[in-house]
């Protein structure tokens, strides 16, 4: 495990304090990692890397559980948390026509994905993470737009 934290970084779901003298020392340290299920794979990072992250789908804490969103990656600056554009259409009666919208969501992503911005996010709902955060990071896909995907408009 990676300790460059205050705190000492473990895993909850390992034992970290075996007194195990006659079995042979292995140098691959104990890993929990889990399936979340609903057809997702576990990324590869997350059964082989070194991170710890206690609100992650898959080696912490957070049940996947209720909705599960698509939208476009717009800003990666926060530690572990993204930023994803959800657009969708309005109808306006009055007129018979369609107006674009958006809104924006923050959402919890676990060190096992390295979106960039114009990556289509797939979010699942979980409990609240933190003030504004009650979505995670499930799938990343690779996105080919070039140039500024910041306000562009697409529908997935």
């Amino acid at each position: 495990m990676d300790q460059n934290e205050k705190a000492f970084q473990k895993q909850d779901a390992v034992f970290l304090g075996s007194k195990r003298l006659l079995t042979k020392k292995s140098k691959k340290a104990a890993r929990y990692w889990r399936n979340i299920g609903l057809g997702f794979q576990v990324p590869k990072e997350a059964k082989e890397g070194h991170y710890v992250d206690k609100k992650c789908p898959f080696t912490g804490n957070v049940s996947i559980r209720g909705a599960i969103l698509k939208g476009m990656c717009i800003s990666t600056k926060m530690k572990r948390t993204i930023i994803i554009r959800r657009n969708y259409l309005h109808y306006i009666k009055k007129f018979h026509r369609f107006e674009k919208r958006h809104s924006n969501m923050a959402v919890h992503c676990s060190p096992a994905f390295e979106p960039k911005e114009g990556d289509i996010i797939t979010a699942g709902q979980c409990r609240p993470l933190a003030k504004t955060v009650r979505f995670n990071v499930i799938k990343v896909d690779k996105n080919q737009i070039f140039g500024s995907a910041r306000k562009q408009f697409a529908l997935f």
